[in-house]
Protein backbone atom coordinates (compact mmCIF):
# COMPACT_ATOMS: atom_id res chain seq x y z
CA UNK A 1 0.00 0.00 0.00
CA UNK A 2 3.01 2.20 0.86
CA UNK A 3 4.29 1.29 -2.52
CA UNK A 4 1.31 2.38 -4.57
CA UNK A 5 1.19 5.35 -2.70
CA UNK A 6 4.48 6.82 -3.17
CA UNK A 7 4.14 5.68 -6.56
CA UNK A 8 0.77 7.79 -6.80
CA UNK A 9 2.93 10.67 -5.74
CA UNK A 10 5.75 11.04 -7.52
CA UNK A 11 3.52 10.60 -10.48
CA UNK A 12 0.65 13.09 -9.46
CA UNK A 13 2.48 15.47 -7.44
CA UNK A 14 4.45 16.84 -10.04
CA UNK A 15 1.43 17.04 -12.24
CA UNK A 16 0.03 19.36 -10.21
CA UNK A 17 2.54 21.02 -9.10
CA UNK A 18 3.25 22.11 -13.06
CA UNK A 19 -0.78 22.58 -13.59
CA UNK A 20 -0.95 24.76 -10.44
CA UNK A 21 2.11 26.63 -11.72
CA UNK A 22 0.33 27.64 -14.86
CA UNK A 23 -2.80 28.85 -12.90
CA UNK A 24 -0.99 31.08 -11.27
CA UNK A 25 1.17 32.31 -14.04
CA UNK A 26 -1.77 32.59 -15.85
CA UNK A 27 -3.49 35.11 -13.18
CA UNK A 28 -0.29 37.22 -12.39
CA UNK A 29 1.81 36.84 -15.07
CA UNK A 30 5.04 34.55 -15.68
CA UNK A 31 7.36 36.57 -13.93
CA UNK A 32 5.94 37.41 -11.20
CA UNK A 33 5.16 33.66 -10.46
CA UNK A 34 9.00 33.02 -11.16
CA UNK A 35 9.47 35.87 -8.85
CA UNK A 36 6.98 34.69 -6.03
CA UNK A 37 9.06 30.88 -6.85
CA UNK A 38 12.48 32.80 -6.02
CA UNK A 39 11.21 34.70 -3.31
CA UNK A 40 9.47 31.60 -1.66
CA UNK A 41 12.66 29.21 -1.82
CA UNK A 42 14.84 32.15 -0.02
CA UNK A 43 12.20 32.67 2.87
CA UNK A 44 12.11 28.81 2.95
CA UNK A 45 16.03 28.66 2.99
CA UNK A 46 15.92 30.92 5.76
CA UNK A 47 13.57 29.44 7.91
CA UNK A 48 15.14 25.85 7.45
CA UNK A 49 18.45 27.47 8.66
CA UNK A 50 16.78 29.08 11.64
CA UNK A 51 15.15 26.28 12.64
CA UNK A 52 17.96 23.68 11.95
CA UNK A 53 20.06 25.08 14.56
CA UNK A 54 17.12 25.30 16.72
CA UNK A 55 16.49 21.72 16.26
CA UNK A 56 20.01 21.25 16.93
CA UNK A 57 21.04 23.07 19.84
CA UNK A 58 18.09 20.92 21.76
CA UNK A 59 19.52 17.94 20.44
CA UNK A 60 22.35 18.70 21.74
CA UNK A 61 20.60 20.03 25.53
CA UNK A 62 18.35 16.67 25.54
CA UNK A 63 22.00 14.77 24.80
CA UNK A 64 23.62 16.10 27.55
CA UNK A 65 21.22 16.16 30.08
CA UNK A 66 20.96 12.27 29.32
CA UNK A 67 17.38 12.58 28.02
CA UNK A 68 16.26 10.64 24.80
CA UNK A 69 16.10 13.16 22.90
CA UNK A 70 13.30 11.74 20.52
CA UNK A 71 11.44 14.79 19.97
CA UNK A 72 14.12 16.89 18.65
CA UNK A 73 15.12 14.04 16.32
CA UNK A 74 11.99 13.75 14.77
CA UNK A 75 12.38 17.99 13.89
CA UNK A 76 15.54 17.58 12.81
CA UNK A 77 14.03 15.00 10.52
CA UNK A 78 10.95 17.06 9.37
CA UNK A 79 13.13 20.04 9.22
CA UNK A 80 15.06 18.30 6.37
CA UNK A 81 12.47 16.92 4.81
CA UNK A 82 10.43 20.42 4.36
CA UNK A 83 13.65 22.27 3.61
CA UNK A 84 13.66 19.57 0.73
CA UNK A 85 10.10 20.41 -0.51
CA UNK A 86 10.70 23.88 0.23
CA UNK A 87 13.94 23.53 -2.77
CA UNK A 88 12.25 21.57 -5.41
CA UNK A 89 10.54 24.17 -7.43
CA UNK A 90 6.13 24.23 -7.02
CA UNK A 91 3.85 26.00 -4.77
CA UNK A 92 1.89 22.90 -3.37
CA UNK A 93 4.89 21.14 -2.08
CA UNK A 94 6.21 24.88 -0.41
CA UNK A 95 2.97 24.66 1.49
CA UNK A 96 3.85 21.19 2.78
CA UNK A 97 7.40 22.04 3.28
CA UNK A 98 5.81 25.22 5.34
CA UNK A 99 4.00 22.81 7.40
CA UNK A 100 6.70 20.55 8.46
CA UNK A 101 9.27 23.61 9.32
CA UNK A 102 7.28 26.01 11.14
CA UNK A 103 7.58 25.98 15.03
CA UNK A 104 4.12 26.27 15.37
CA UNK A 105 2.27 23.92 12.96
CA UNK A 106 5.44 21.09 13.41
CA UNK A 107 3.99 19.51 16.64
CA UNK A 108 1.09 18.77 14.82
CA UNK A 109 2.97 17.06 11.71
CA UNK A 110 4.82 15.30 14.57
CA UNK A 111 1.45 14.14 16.02
CA UNK A 112 0.78 12.81 12.47
CA UNK A 113 3.90 11.13 12.11
CA UNK A 114 4.35 9.63 14.89
CA UNK A 115 0.66 7.92 14.48
CA UNK A 116 1.24 7.05 10.82
CA UNK A 117 4.58 5.20 12.15
CA UNK A 118 3.39 3.61 15.21
CA UNK A 119 0.25 2.20 13.14
CA UNK A 120 3.10 0.97 10.09
CA UNK A 121 5.28 -0.33 13.08
CA UNK A 122 2.21 -2.36 15.26
CA UNK A 123 1.29 -3.74 11.41
CA UNK A 124 4.75 -4.64 10.41
CA UNK A 125 5.52 -6.86 14.00
CA UNK A 126 2.15 -8.37 13.77
CA UNK A 127 3.04 -9.52 10.42
CA UNK A 128 6.11 -10.57 11.84
CA UNK A 129 7.58 -14.29 13.13
CA UNK A 130 8.62 -12.26 16.08
CA UNK A 131 5.24 -11.19 17.07
CA UNK A 132 4.42 -13.22 20.41
CA UNK A 133 7.44 -11.36 21.53
CA UNK A 134 5.68 -8.14 20.85
CA UNK A 135 2.62 -9.15 22.35
CA UNK A 136 0.63 -9.50 19.26
CA UNK A 137 -0.63 -12.44 18.98
CA UNK A 138 -4.63 -11.85 18.07
CA UNK A 139 -4.37 -8.60 16.38
CA UNK A 140 -6.25 -7.01 13.60
CA UNK A 141 -4.68 -4.95 10.85
CA UNK A 142 -3.81 -1.78 12.66
CA UNK A 143 -2.52 -3.54 15.78
CA UNK A 144 -5.27 -3.10 18.04
CA UNK A 145 -5.87 -5.95 20.72
CA UNK A 146 -9.21 -7.01 20.90
CA UNK A 147 -8.49 -8.16 24.44
CA UNK A 148 -8.22 -5.03 25.96
CA UNK A 149 -6.10 -1.90 25.90
CA UNK A 150 -2.50 -2.58 25.57
CA UNK A 151 -1.90 -0.27 27.95
CA UNK A 152 -3.77 -1.97 30.78
CA UNK A 153 -1.76 -4.55 31.04
CA UNK A 154 2.10 -4.82 32.31
CA UNK A 155 4.91 -5.89 29.48
CA UNK A 156 5.42 -8.98 31.54
CA UNK A 157 1.44 -9.84 31.36
CA UNK A 158 1.57 -9.09 27.84
CA UNK A 159 4.59 -11.45 26.98
CA UNK A 160 3.57 -14.54 28.85
CA UNK A 161 0.13 -14.23 27.15
CA UNK A 162 1.86 -13.85 24.26
CA UNK A 163 3.96 -17.02 24.55
CA UNK A 164 1.23 -19.41 25.93
CA UNK A 165 -1.83 -17.95 23.82
CA UNK A 166 -3.92 -17.35 27.60
CA UNK A 167 -3.07 -15.37 30.66
CA UNK A 168 -0.69 -16.03 33.51
CA UNK A 169 2.68 -16.98 31.77
CA UNK A 170 4.83 -19.70 30.10
CA UNK A 171 3.49 -22.86 28.40
CA UNK A 172 2.52 -25.63 31.30
CA UNK A 173 4.52 -22.49 33.75
CA UNK A 174 7.93 -24.94 33.70
CA UNK A 175 10.42 -24.00 35.11
CA UNK A 176 13.71 -24.45 34.57
CA UNK A 177 16.49 -25.29 36.88
CA UNK A 178 20.01 -24.19 36.57
CA UNK A 179 23.15 -23.19 38.69
CA UNK A 180 24.69 -19.87 38.17
CA UNK A 181 28.63 -20.49 37.45
CA UNK A 182 30.51 -17.27 38.25
CA UNK A 183 33.86 -16.26 36.53
CA UNK A 184 35.92 -16.71 39.45
CA UNK A 185 34.94 -20.61 39.96
CA UNK A 186 36.63 -21.76 37.06
CA UNK A 187 40.00 -22.87 37.50
CA UNK A 188 42.85 -21.32 36.33
CA UNK A 189 44.74 -23.35 33.88
CA UNK A 190 47.80 -25.34 35.35
CA UNK A 191 46.11 -24.95 38.99
CA UNK A 192 45.86 -29.37 39.55
CA UNK A 193 42.05 -29.05 39.37
CA UNK A 194 40.27 -31.09 37.08
CA UNK A 195 37.33 -29.27 34.51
Amino acid sequence: MVRIGLFLGFLVVPVLEIWFLIQVGSVIGGWQTVALLIADSLVGAWLVRREGRRAWAALRSAVESGRMPDRELADGAMIVAGGTLLMTPGFLTDVFGFFLILPFTRPIARRWLSWFLGRRVRSLAARSPYAPLFGQVESDAAGFDPAGSDRARSGQERFGQARSGRPGGSRNNRVVRGEVIEEDSFPAPGDGRSH
